[in-house]
């Protein structure tokens, strides 16, 4: 299996103004490494994907006939979403369960397995990303970047009230404008940088949006809300509306550098 999933981006037609990410698409662990010593059932879990996203991120991709690129390795393996100086690149404690295959991956104890999975999933993934960005910046446009996520709706014993939610770091162009939209969503409780923040220094966004300048954000769903496909219609639905908004935002079309808080 390839380590990453592309949509259109061989196609003359595709929308290059858009591109869809999904970090967490895939639970896929190779089988030669044993679902990582874990039983079958903790790949299930959100622990070892960001359940619905893929799904939400195909339907935005579909509509708004644009690049997508999604993962199809488990975060369990390696988090795209982090940099390579992160210690959770390779997560060896996950919400209460212990990644038995996990415990020596990393650059002091077993540099090698850790740089294997580094050039099978995670680099990979990157080239990718930076192809549909070339791409786009190619014949002259420049894409805004938006990263779909899924959040678990309890954690540590803790009920997380937000529908969805949007992480950001210093650039709003695509924020602001997510957040004047779900202002007009009845009943929405919308998150802004919660349950996580967008400022997580060599993020996949950090890398990609920010230092590049590219307008970009990030948006977190619950994940009980995109457990099926009416629930995945619904929000890729308020996604491609607010996609479509932002195109028409001044200075969506521009390459911008507005830093990053831990700059």
């Amino acid at each position: 299996m390839s380590p990453v999933l592309t949509r259109r981006l061989d196609t003359p037609s595709s929308n290059r103004r858009f591109l869809i990410i999904c970090d967490h698409a895939s639970n896929f662990v190779p089988p030669e490494l044993n679902a990582l010593g874990l039983p079958q059932g903790e790949l299930e879990r959100h622990i070892a994907y960001d359940i619905g996203a893929l799904e939400v991120a195909e339907k935005i991709a579909e509509t708004l006939e644009c690049p997508l690129v999604a993962s199809q390795f488990s975060r369990l393996l390696i988090d795209p979403n982090r940099g390579l100086d992160d210690p959770t690149l390779v997560m060896k404690l996950s919400d209460g369960s212990i990644i038995p295959a996990n415990e020596n991956i990393d650059p002091f104890q077993d540099k090698a397995a850790w740089q294997a999975r580094i050039d099978a999933f995670y680099r990979p993934y990157n080239q990718a990303i930076e192809a549909a960005i070339d791409d786009a910046l190619s014949i002259g446009q420049v894409p805004i970047i938006l990263s779909v996520h899924s959040f678990t709706p309890v954690w540590r014993g803790q009920t997380r009230p937000w529908q969805a939610a949007v992480l950001w770091d210093q650039d709003a162009r695509l924020r602001d404008v997510m957040v004047d939209y779900m202002a007009t969503q009845t009943d929405m409780c919308f998150g802004d940088n919660e349950p996580y923040s967008g400022q997580l220094k060599n993020d996949c966004l950090y890398r990609h949006g920010t230092q590049k300048g590219l307008p970009h954000a990030l948006i977190e769903l619950r994940q009980d809300l995109i457990g099926d496909e009416a629930g995945q219609t619904i929000w890729a639905g308020h996604m491609v509306e607010v996609m479509r908004r932002v195109e028409k935002v001044d200075l969506t079309d521009e390459i911008m550098h507005f830093g990053s808080i831990n700059d």
